[in-house]
């Protein structure tokens, strides 16, 4: 899997729309949108977000850094 797959999975595993998962974290919908699509990347400081709101649900989001 990649990381838009798993930006995907985790918002699905909380039940939320890309909108609301949007707000949780502080960006825009099209933001969530393009990183699901593979057309942009989280920033360093989205990511740790992603994380922070994965241990905050009680799940896992793990980061595989590219060389």
């Amino acid at each position: 899997m990649g990381l838009p797959t798993d930006i995907r999975n985790l918002r699905k595993a909380v039940l939320l729309s890309q909108e609301s998962f949007a707000k949780e974290l502080g960006v825009s919908f099209s933001t969530v949108n393009r990183w699901e699509m593979g057309k942009s990347r989280p920033s360093y400081a989205a990511l740790k977000k992603l994380k922070n709101f994965s241990e905050k649900h009680g799940l896992t989001f793990t980061i595989e850094l590219e060389n």
